[in-house]
């Protein structure tokens, strides 16, 4: 009895493992439509995108130390990006307010889209943990920023047809923009 019970018990893991890794997007998977509000608080759809590819990178935190250099990697390399036919989304769980903050401090160019529940990262099968509430200063106000949970910094590029063509889940957040450019110039030439 014991061993009909263990082999149930590894054989539950086992197909919990499974059905969460099939689960997960891998390139050339369709992503399809998502919405979410935007740092203005406006419903943002991908649908209305028209660019060739769609950059969705998603960070832990607005405000952050890593946040704050990938954003500003992409305020500052988004011309560049843009004559490549990329439009740029930074998607984190921090709440509407958080993010129109975050954009205001740094001069941010490009939209943040609050995941307060995770359903985009979830669509992307990116992790997630719980969310939390930080206090930051900028330009002499202190702001409380919450997040309803905390993504894991991956970024993807998505096709005109919303596959996805490149996924990086160990990204240098500094470099990240950097490598995106790379990226798009090597699919341009084949």
């Amino acid at each position: 009895m014991k061993h009909i019970f263990v082999f149930a018990l590894v054989l539950s893991i086992n197909l919990t493992a499974f059905s969460q890794e099939t689960t997960k997007p891998a390139n050339k998977d369709n992503i399809g439509d998502f919405t979410a509000l935007n740092d203005a608080g406006i419903l943002w759809k991908s649908s209305e995108v028209k660019a060739p590819f769609l950059v969705v990178y998603f960070y832990p935190a607005a405000m952050t130390s890593g946040c704050t250099k990938e954003a500003i990697s992409y305020r500052n390399d988004k011309p560049t990006l843009e004559k490549m036919g990329v439009t740029i989304v930074g998607v984190s769980g921090d709440e509407v307010k958080n993010l129109k903050h975050f954009k205001e401090s740094y001069h941010l160019n490009f939209t943040l889209l609050s995941d307060a529940e995770g359903k985009i990262a979830n669509k992307f099968g990116v992790p997630t943990s719980t969310g939390g509430s930080i206090t930051k200063a900028f330009n002499g106000n202190s702001f409380l920023l919450t997040r309803g949970i905390t993504a894991s910094r991956w970024t993807f590029v998505l096709d005109k047809n919303r596959k996805i063509i490149y996924k990086n889940s160990d990204v240098n957040a500094a470099e990240d923009s950097k490598n995106i450019i790379n990226i798009i110039s090597k699919i341009q030439q084949h």
